[in-house]
């Protein structure tokens, strides 16, 4: 557990991995505190409103019962268990079970087609899905693609053909259990990439991700835990911010979690929740947050208190930070990772300077730079690639059956990220953006965040994305595409008065040259701007021109 200290370099200087040889999931965040019969671990309340609590008691009662009929069934250690379901108790009490009995889980996002699910299961072999109905007539329609497929458990009180319920599992099975006994450095999970660069990369990881996690849960939510501490998150349990960077390291530590998730986030209700339950700690996507920030007097209205607030995914910029201290009463702690070296940067406003558009500083635990293309650390005030330097608790074990993927992530013993970046003399790393989202201007090579964040601070401007759309001339331009607050009608003297907002803000030549309002941009289901999808929108634009 991190140690509080009174400053950044005491409080990472102090710190020191202890990662025991055998270490099971399922065994630290569930069994260790089931002994406490009333030791709440969850607050479920679904989508008709009803309010369901579970004690750790209850969660490993339902998880070992699960974990025995799934190898009456014929899952054995080793073996690959999708597992699509949102944010309800079935999917965490089916991790549990998993990890108990040395699986390894795929979370799975509700919000996939037939397509994205038979690639994930096809690939990773996957012998069981555990899911709902909902999604079940998904997982029939690509079964005979899926040859290795030969269980699936459905959460609803009746199954089709060729199914069975989980009601039924847990039903049936017996309340012990003797959980496998698992090395630290054993296979759990495997996570699968957004897939930007090429088909989706499934990230095995081991069973101390947990552990490695750790530090990088606890920094920026202000030493977690705490005494009255309780966690929520709006992220999709199917995403590694809402399973390893929420759930898992509060059940770690004991601490109780809300589980909620409607399937369209609505700031209102968010708030409604936060103050209704007593959520202490959250962690907010940038995009939740924005859209939070749209409702009028929340603190007023709703009368919520909260002690930490952490964000990642997309830089939050001065605006949003300002409006986190007067409204939310936090300052919030921004936090950077990926799905395969995750929480390794970040922000803790009660030992360190908070710097408006800085990622933050190495999290305690792990050594992280910017360096050049043969691997050497740059200086600071020079851009390159944000490296992790391996052995790392919380590093992925390697991309399934993708040696060749795993071995270019690497130069030496440096794990790179694909991202951009700079480091100040001070450490603290600051975004420029994605390889592939770098827009070549005149020379110039311009990261989209510097300019959504100033884009962000005009008053009519609720969601922006930039990209660099082809140019005979400069290479590339800056295009904006830019959601406005309601109310707020477009129109050619707006597009105008923006771009001379960010042209006297930041250079002549990082302002965007034209600007398009929308309706909405596209997101992935974690709730980050799909740069890409613009770009490729452009493309077709320039194509129907030529044709």
């Amino acid at each position: 557990m991190l140690k509080h200290g009174k400053s950044y370099d005491e409080v990472y200087g102090a710190f020191a991995w202890e990662v025991p040889e055998l270490y099971n999931i399922g065994v630290d965040i569930c069994d260790k505190w089931a002994a406490d019969q009333h030791r709440l671990a969850l607050i479920y309340e679904g989508p008709d409103g009803t309010v369901e609590r579970y004690t750790f008691a209850d969660v490993q009662r339902l998880s070992n019962r699960l974990a025995n009929a799934l190898i009456a069934h014929g899952i054995e250690r080793g073996d690959r268990i999708g597992i699509l379901l949102g944010q309800c108790p079935e999917t965490a009490i089916s991790h549990v079970a998993v990890y108990k009995i040395g699986g390894i889980a795929i979370p799975l996002f509700t919000l996939f087609g037939v397509d994205a699910l038979e690639y994930r299961l096809s690939n990773s072999g996957a012998k069981c899905v555990i899911t709902d109905r909902a999604n079940v007539h998904k997982v029939l329609e690509i079964r005979d693609a899926l040859p290795n497929l030969q269980l699936v458990v459905v959460t609803d009180e009746e199954a089709d053909g060729g199914t069975v319920t989980f009601q039924q599992l847990v039903g049936l099975g017996s309340d012990r259990f003797q959980p496998v006994r698992t090395r630290a450095d054993d296979p759990a999970l495997i996570i699968y990439t957004s897939g930007t660069t090429g088909p989706p990369k499934g990230a095995l990881h081991a069973h101390r991700v947990v552990l490695g996690h750790l530090p990088g849960v606890e920094f920026p939510h202000n030493f977690f835990p705490q005494d009255g501490d309780l966690f929520w998150t709006p992220a999709d349990w199917a995403w590694i911010g809402g399973l390893i960077d929420v759930l898992f390291p509060s059940w770690h530590h004991g601490v109780p979690v809300l589980a909620h998730r409607a399937r369209k986030f609505d700031p209102e209700e968010a708030f409604h929740l936060i103050a209704k339950h007593g959520v202490r700690n959250a962690f907010m996507p940038p995009t939740a947050l924005k859209l939070m920030r749209q409702v009028p007097d929340p603190r007023k209205r709703y009368g919520f208190v909260m002690r930490s607030i952490g964000s990642g995914g997309e830089t939050l910029g001065e605006e949003l930070l300002e409006w986190g201290r007067e409204v939310m009463g936090v300052t919030i702690n921004e936090f950077y990772g990926q799905t395969e070296v995750n929480l390794v940067v970040g922000n803790c406003a009660e030992v360190m300077q908070i710097r408006p558009g800085s990622m933050g500083r190495p999290v305690p635990g792990h050594v992280v730079d910017v360096i050049d293309e043969s691997g050497q650390p740059l200086p600071p005030g020079t851009a390159g690639e944000v490296a992790i330097k391996r052995p790392d608790a919380v590093m992925f074990l390697e991309y399934w059956s993708n040696p060749r993927a795993t071995e270019e992530k690497y130069i030496g013993d440096w794990c790179l990220t694909g991202d951009l970046a700079k480091k100040d003399e001070d450490g603290y790393l600051w975004f420029v953006g994605r390889k592939d989202d770098v827009i070549t201007s005149a020379g110039y090579r311009i990261g989209p965040a510097e300019i959504e964040d100033c884009l962000l601070k005009h008053p009519a401007v609720s969601i922006a994305a930039a990209i660099g759309k082809p140019d005979k001339v400069r290479t590339e331009i800056v295009k904006a595409f830019i959601v406005l607050k309601p109310g707020i009608d477009p129109g050619p003297e707006l597009q105008e008065e923006i771009k001379g907002f960010v042209k006297t803000r930041l250079a002549a030549h990082e302002f965007p040259r034209e600007i398009e309002f929308v309706p909405e941009l596209p997101m992935t289901a974690t709730g980050k701007i799909m740069r890409k999808e613009l770009r490729r929108l452009e493309e077709e634009r320039l194509s129907e021109l030529v044709t």
